[in-house]
């Protein structure tokens, strides 16, 4: 069953397959709703790109990391072969290579490809070039 477009508070779902990640609605003890957010995501059975801003990343609370890594985990294959992206939005060009770098270790570890772009304009740009890819090699 899919949430309501309205249920998700983590991730904004409006323009799906693009989903937007609202960083600042991740609060401790957010865990278990992000998983129902990424459960819908990935049993929707269609290929979307996460966009985030990098800048409005912060530190989670251990438990929240916990359970998000466990979930990940278990869901690896599955998200690696629907979330055909991973795209972080740092306009400052010296911390862009930092979330650069944060984001291969990413790519290595999930399978999710990244990208890290200057704006909200390119980000969009990026993940309609992955969506098409992805509807090419469907």
């Amino acid at each position: 069953m899919s949430l309501d477009n309205g249920a998700f508070l983590i991730h904004d779902v409006a323009a799906f397959p693009i989903v937007w990640v609202r960083h600042d609605e991740i609060q401790p003890g957010s865990a278990s709703q992000w998983e129902v957010e990424m459960d819908d995501l990935i049993g929707r059975n269609q290929p979307f790109v996460m966009i985030m801003a990098s800048h409005q990343h912060h530190e989670e609370a251990h438990e929240d990391r916990r359970a998000r890594g466990l979930w990940l985990k278990r869901n690896k294959a599955t998200l690696a072969l629907l979330c055909r992206a991973i795209i972080a939005v740092e306009p400052n060009a010296v911390t862009r290579v930092l979330v650069e770098a944060q984001s291969a270790l990413a790519t290595k570890a999930f399978g999710i490809k990244s990208a890290v772009v200057s704006s909200e304009e390119e980000a969009i740009r990026v993940a309609e070039e992955r969506l098409r890819d992805a509807a090419r090699s469907r």
